[in-house]
């Protein structure tokens, strides 16, 4: 295994930083990465890492602004959270196609990598994708009274407040993950604020993106995540309506894997568990010709949602 700073431009020109995982022998698939908001590429290492045993090459990357996509002075970057998903996982998409010319492509999409698997064009060049806590992110849609009463604390009061103080948003001091620019705070926290999500955003568009999508897709959620529960989980994935979506339901605890939440799926405890029987799915749908029946997940403690 070989693991390969990149660097690749965004479609806009911004550059954008990555690792790209190979295995020893030639790869049977690229997997693309999609990271979560404000978690920087070395969260996906060890599942990147896996995959090459798997035979798989790998991409894991910052969007812009995070990690090492990062500019010297954040609060000077004009981005928004849409520009991630158009601008930065487009961009991926192409480096990938344009790096490794007639290999499949496949994607795992975190949060609101999910959510991009949904809303960009560069879908269509996917065989499969999995959707890993992925889930609409209205704030009432948080089950915990508490667990809303905070997330809607950080992202109506706090965070736009830090934001006029500092010009970014200092995620790391509020529990977010990385310092996020100001502008793709700002959307987020918009967005939050809808009963759907960004399917209420009309300048969007996110429903007519998501019905364009067709590919087999599996839709992972864990009991102990309090933000992608089922029923956001399922909101979001009741979009995809040309996609062959298999959506299940993981009790970690049932699963022998230790806590995963909102974060855990990629770090190495719960992976032992959780990553063989996705890399299988994966595996699965690249052999399966388009239009078959779709291939099945394992996980033994998993539960059709």
């Amino acid at each position: 295994m070989t693991a390969q700073p990149i660097e690749f431009s965004a479609i806009d020109g911004y550059p954008l930083r990555g690792t790209l995982w190979s295995p020893d022998a030639a790869p049977r698939a690229l997997v693309l990465i999609h990271p979560a908001t404000a978690v920087p590429e070395r969260l996906y290492a060890g599942f990147a890492r896996f995959l090459t045993e798997r035979g798989f090459a790998a991409l894991t990357y910052n969007y812009r602004g995070i990690g090492a996509s990062r500019p010297p002075r954040l609060g000077t970057l004009q981005a928004r959270m849409r520009d991630w998903i158009e601008l930065d996982v487009g961009a991926a998409t192409t480096w990938a196609r344009q790096a490794y010319d007639g290999l499949p492509l496949l994607a795992v999409g975190h949060s609101v990598g999910g959510h991009a698997i949904g809303l960009s064009a560069g879908t269509t060049h996917l065989r499969a994708a999995v959707l890993v806590a992925a889930h609409a992110g209205s704030t009432r849609l948080i089950a915990q009274p508490a667990e809303r009463l905070k997330v809607r604390l950080i992202l109506r009061v706090l965070g736009p407040l830090m934001s006029a103080l500092l010009g970014y948003v200092p995620g790391k001091r509020l529990g977010l993950g990385e310092d996020l620019p100001a502008g793709v705070f700002r959307e987020w926290s918009r967005w939050t604020t809808l009963p759907r999500y960004f399917f209420d955003d009309p300048t969007l568009g996110a429903a007519e993106r998501f019905s364009k999508q067709q590919l087999p897709i599996l839709a992972l959620g864990f009991d102990d995540d309090p933000w992608a529960n089922p029923a956001a989980i399922d909101l979001l994935v009741s979009y995809l309506t040309r996609a062959a979506v298999e959506r299940r339901q993981i009790d970690p605890h049932a699963a022998g894997s230790g806590p995963v939440g909102h974060m855990g799926f990629f770090r190495g405890r719960a992976g032992t568990v959780l990553w063989p029987d996705v890399a299988n799915w994966l595996a699965q749908a690249l052999d399966t010709p388009r239009g078959a029946s779709r291939p099945s997940l394992s996980i033994a403690a998993g539960n059709p949602a």
